[in-house]
């Protein structure tokens, strides 16, 4: 398994009555390193355990993202939501609708 952060953006546009809008894409970030559970001899392996581009650019396992077209499926370390749903949803037992869903209504309750 890797383990990845979604950047989901949000823009408000009024608070009285609260008006906000998901923005339509946004970022996938993997670790570079399969994830293990922490332990005390691997709580230290940044590539493992953080998703910051700022540190998995510097893995040589980092895969940088080569297709011109942005939203195009690849296997990029660091793509947007539109690469990241178009490659799940070409996995069995897997709704990207869903998925979609459940950020909106995650969205809306920190809303």
């Amino acid at each position: 398994m890797i383990k990845f952060d979604l950047r989901v953006y949000i823009v408000v546009i009024g608070l009285n009555p609260l008006q906000a809008f998901i923005c339509d894409e946004g970022l996938a970030r993997f670790c570079t390193v399969k994830y293990e559970k922490p332990t005390k001899d691997n709580y230290k392996k940044s590539f493992m355990h953080l998703t910051n581009y700022s540190i998995n650019k510097t893995s040589e396992d980092y895969v940088k993202s080569c297709s011109a077209n942005i939203n195009e499926e690849n296997n990029g370390t660091k793509r947007t939501l539109s690469s990241l749903f178009e490659s799940l949803s070409g996995c069995e037992g897997v709704c990207v609708d869903t998925i979609q869903e459940n950020i909106e209504d995650a969205c809306a309750r920190v809303m």
